[in-house]
């Protein structure tokens, strides 16, 4: 699965094709995908999912999209519920801090479900 409002996956990772991915935009389409067809394999996930995101003047607490964290909180959250194990994950957000934020909380959860 590939979490991105804008880009494709043939952008983050030049090897693989379009067709290999089910591509994601936003978060309700992230959760309706998993909770209709289970996890999947891969997750590589992007951070801000609304051009609000790429606007510097917003505060981040007003933010109406949910980003790629919230998506990643869901995942967490979805695979305490099923009792399943958090699928392998890439993170491909321009986003340095998101990026690190989505980084840190999956890996916590994976260390501490190992």
């Amino acid at each position: 699965m590939y979490l991105d409002d804008i880009r494709v996956p043939i952008q983050t990772y030049k090897t693989s094709q379009n067709s290999d991915w089910v591509i994601v935009r936003s978060y309700d389409e992230f959760v309706n995908c998993i909770t209709e067809n289970g996890l999947p394999f891969m997750i590589s996930f992007d951070h801000d999912l609304s051009i609000d995101h790429y606007i510097p003047e917003i505060d981040p607490t007003t933010y109406t999209e949910k980003t790629g964290y919230d998506c990643a909180k869901w995942l967490i959250n979805y695979c305490m519920d099923n009792k399943q194990s958090l699928p392998s994950f890439m993170v491909h957000s321009m986003n340095p801090v998101g990026a690190h934020n989505i980084r840190s909380l999956l890996n916590k959860f994976s260390e501490d479900n190992s």
